[in-house]
């Protein structure tokens, strides 16, 4: 069987990420590939549209306000052991209502759960310990919600991407589907860079668009104290990806130099 262009160098090519040889020969091989150019269009329609719904500079301010308010509420948590948020500043009370009611009922299969005070987003850690990971978005009628690991999502549902770098100096963040597509989020080529930004939480700089994908869509956030090989990070979640009953619970098979976390949303149709 032929060789077809991976999803995540279609979105290169599309956007065009790649230097300019590398671009030219990605294209000729798509051009051979049977429906290449028809695969190319639709995506190039599909990320107009997306970005005509979506403004992303509207996208990254909510994200950048979301975050700020989770900061605010684990410095309480630190501060007073004891609180259960019930002595929370009118500020931060007013943001978790507002989270809340963004919540929206319709588009899962069940009524969601309300969200609680302080959210512990990963679950899991593998490796060098810290504070590194993942903060994952959902924007819906004009309102960002800060999701939970293991929240249900659909398709068409739009996702900005963040990170909280915790010390760490490098980092790579992918994604697994149920279908077993591997997606590059950052660096957004092979060749870019690693480096992570200190400090508060930082957006990735494209929004991320559920597609039909089954079962379930798990990011994983590698980082390091020294520059990430981004190609062994993408074949060590194509390993992964090609053992479907695992790809949603065991981590990346990478070198235990690598720390890693996961984000795991739960596909419904």
């Amino acid at each position: 069987m032929a060789l077809c262009t991976p999803d995540w160098l279609l979105e290169r090519i599309a956007l065009g990420e790649l230097s300019p040889d590398a671009l030219a020969d990605a294209r000729v091989r798509l051009e051979r590939e049977p429906h290449g150019r028809a695969r190319l269009a639709r995506l190039e329609a599909d990320s107009a549209q997306t970005l005509a719904r979506h403004p992303p500079e509207d996208f990254a301010r909510e994200v950048a306000r979301r975050a700020r308010t989770a900061d605010v509420q684990r410095e309480s948590a630190a501060r007073d052991p004891g609180w259960h948020g019930l002595s929370m500043g009118l500020p931060v009370a007013a943001s978790l209502v507002l989270l809340m009611l963004s919540a929206q009922p319709e588009r899962l299969a069940e009524p969601p759960a309300l969200v609680p005070a302080r959210v512990e987003l990963m679950e899991e850690t593998v490796g060098i310990k810290g504070d590194a990971r993942l903060l994952v978005y959902r924007q819906h009628d004009g309102s960002t919600e800060l999701l939970a690991d293991r929240t249900r999502a659909r398709r068409g549902d739009l996702l900005q991407l963040s990170y909280l770098a915790g010390g760490r100096r490098y980092g790579t963040v992918v994604s697994v589907d149920g279908r077993g597509a591997v997606t590059l989020h950052h660096p957004t080529t092979l060749v870019g860079s690693t480096r992570l930004q200190k400090g508060d939480a930082v957006s990735l700089a494209h929004a991320y668009e559920l597609d039909d994908a089954p079962a379930f869509e798990r990011f994983f956030f590698v980082t390091s104290d020294s520059p990430i090989d981004v190609g062994l990070v993408l074949e060590s979640a194509r390993k992964l990806a090609r053992q479907p009953t695992e790809a949603s619970t065991r981590p990346l098979p990478l070198p235990g130099t690598l720390a890693q976390t996961s984000f795991t949303l739960e596909k419904v149709p």
